[in-house]
């Protein structure tokens, strides 16, 4: 996920007939979440990053082979950009890549992530600084991961969890 100064406007509450003003800022420093949920446990794992290519997510991977349980094998759930499923990526022993259809966003559940983390703790803010977005990213990130249960309510899918 994209995160940054120019975070999108959303909806807020206003008494009938008013039109509350709303920060919207114009710069354009992004860092980048990676992140992965596991919807069955409540956990998850993420890295913030200055760009997205494939050291990135070498690093992103490393992050979640080491937070799943010993013995455990995690799936890993991903559209086809690049950088996601280029040979050059090193993928540990105790993850599986597993790409998803092209222009398939409904079936990725960190798209429901991301979309609640950017509507309730992102949007309608003015950063001074990259460091205060960094902090943010984190901040946010930080708050869902204290929310197991926010986590298997938006990532669960009927599915993936079949007999």
């Amino acid at each position: 996920m994209r995160v940054g100064q120019k975070n999108p406007v959303t909806r807020r509450w206003a008494r009938r007939g008013t039109r509350p003003s709303a920060p919207k800022d114009q710069r354009t420093a992004s860092p980048h979440v990676f992140g992965a949920i596991c919807p069955a446990l409540g956990k998850g794992a993420a890295i913030v990053m200055p760009r997205c290519n494939t050291e990135a997510m070498a690093l992103h991977l490393e992050e979640i082979a080491g937070a799943i349980e010993p013995g455990a094998h995690a799936v890993v759930l991903l559209d086809q950009v690049g950088w996601h499923t280029t040979e050059a990526l090193d993928v540990p022993a105790n993850i599986t890549l597993m790409p998803l259809p092209p222009r398939c966003p409904e079936l990725n559940p960190a798209e429901n992530v991301w979309q609640f983390i950017r509507d309730n703790w992102l949007s309608n803010r003015v950063s001074e600084t990259y460091a205060d977005v960094l902090d943010q990213a984190c901040a946010a990130w930080n708050k869902l991961v204290d929310q197991p249960w926010r986590i298997m309510t938006l990532g669960l899918r009927d599915w993936a969890h079949q007999s």
